[in-house]
């Protein structure tokens, strides 16, 4: 028998400033495929609830290939390579990059481009007592209240310490959707672009034009759906055509907006939930 089932939902309010969505997904028997792990304005948190992620190639190549009970990744510039051996049961966190150091203590930039082991940050024990908690819940809203619980009782442990100029200009880009001058932002802190773009990079991993084209790509992408007019999506999302966005998404994916269409549209995380609340990041 066939199971393909999804959910999405956000964290609970004291949650928000750390983390932006959950999605949950549970698939047997379905098609196998190779899953691109795209860029994204936010670090992935994955646990599993029974089969290891197997991940063939990571965003930095020189990363061996893995499995993994429990992984967290961070910000980085082309995908990473995902088995999907037709089962596969978890729950994603997208973790904002001011928030790592509140429930990793440890800022983003250290995780830039790396692909690491859950237990590497916060230990066997506690990684096992999260998983262990998630197999246990009986539904969707029940793990994503465990996850709720556990990632409120880390935020607690550290102090966050990210300048509040850094924390300016990251909601700044994200809420414009990317489209928005290193100038500009800059003028509006009252820092060089250099200085700033260098305190940026040290925080999250990706310097402010970087970041900048990874979330115009991620707003982009989500808006893709089969039938939608590419020349649209474009427009919308802040690039200068069609053509711009194929080499976008060339780039930062690896192929085309077709073909990862074609390859990722019935991948669980990557597509809605009926009836689920899901953040389209602008």
């Amino acid at each position: 028998m066939m199971v393909d089932e999804s959910a999405r939902a956000r964290p609970s309010a004291g949650l928000r400033p750390y983390v932006a969505h959950y999605a949950g997904w549970r698939q047997r028997g379905v098609p196998v495929v190779t899953h691109r792990g795209l860029p994204s304005p936010y670090l992935t948190l994955v646990l599993t609830l029974d089969d290891p992620l197997v991940v063939h190639a990571h965003p930095d190549r020189r990363q061996t290939p893995g499995s993994y009970g429990a992984l967290v990744g961070g910000l980085h510039l082309a995908p990473a390579l995902i088995a999907h051996g037709g089962r596969q049961a978890g729950v994603q966190v997208a973790v904002h990059p001011l928030g790592c150091r509140a429930l990793f203590g440890l800022p983003a930039g250290e995780l830039a481009g790396l692909d690491l082991d859950l237990a590497e940050l916060l230990g066997v024990a506690e990684v096992e007592r999260w998983r262990a908690r998630l197999r246990a819940a009986r539904s969707w809203p029940e793990r994503f209240a465990a996850l709720d619980r556990a990632l409120l009782a880390r935020s607690r442990r550290h102090e966050t310490g990210v300048h509040p100029d850094i924390s300016h200009a990251f909601r700044r880009l994200l809420g414009a959707g990317g489209r928005l001058a290193v100038r500009d932002l800059a003028g509006e802190v009252g820092w060089s672009p250099r200085h700033l773009t260098d305190r940026f990079r040290a925080e999250t991993g990706l310097g402010l034009k970087q970041a900048a084209r990874v979330i115009r790509f991620d707003r982009a992408r989500r808006r893709l759906a089969p039938g939608a007019p590419l020349a649209r999506v474009a427009a919308e999302t802040g690039f200068c055509d069609q053509a711009h966005l194929t080499r976008e998404f060339r780039a930062l994916a690896g192929c085309s907006p077709s073909r990862w269409l074609a390859d990722e549209f019935t991948f669980v995380q990557d597509r809605p939930a009926a009836g689920a609340h899901h953040d389209r990041h602008g």
